[in-house]
C-alpha cells in the first residue's frame, strides 16, 4: 500500500503515515495525535516487529470461525443488526 515499494512486502506504510504521505485518508488517521500514534512510530522504525505482528495477527484470524447458515447473518447495514 505504498508506491515506493509496491511489489515488496515491507513497513514503508508506516514510513509514509508519519511523513503524512499515506495513501489513502483513512489510513491517514491511524497517524493524526490519537491512541494508534505510537503504535504506526514503532512499526515504521521496527520493521522486524512489523514482520511479527502481521504474522501474528494473520494466524489470529484465519483461526476466526465465521457463524454461517441459520447462525450467521448477512447484515443490510454493517452498522446494525437486521430487524427481522
Amino acid at each position: 500500500m505504498d508506491v515506493q515499494t509496491q511489489n515488496v512486502f515491507d513497513n514503508a506504510y508506516y514510513r509514509n503515515l508519519l511523513a503524512q504521505c499515506g495513501l489513502l485518508h483513512s489510513d491517514q488517521v491511524l497517524f493524526n495525535g490519537g491512541s494508534q500514534d505510537a503504535l504506526v512510530q514503532q512499526y515504521s522504525s521496527n520493521p522486524a516487529l512489523f514482520t511479527a505482528d502481521f504474522a501474528a495477527a494473520m494466524i489470529k484470524m484465519g483461526n476466526i470461525k465465521p457463524l454461517t447458515g441459520a447462525a450467521g447473518q448477512i447484515r443490510r447495514s454493517c452498522r446494525a443488526v437486521n430487524s427481522s
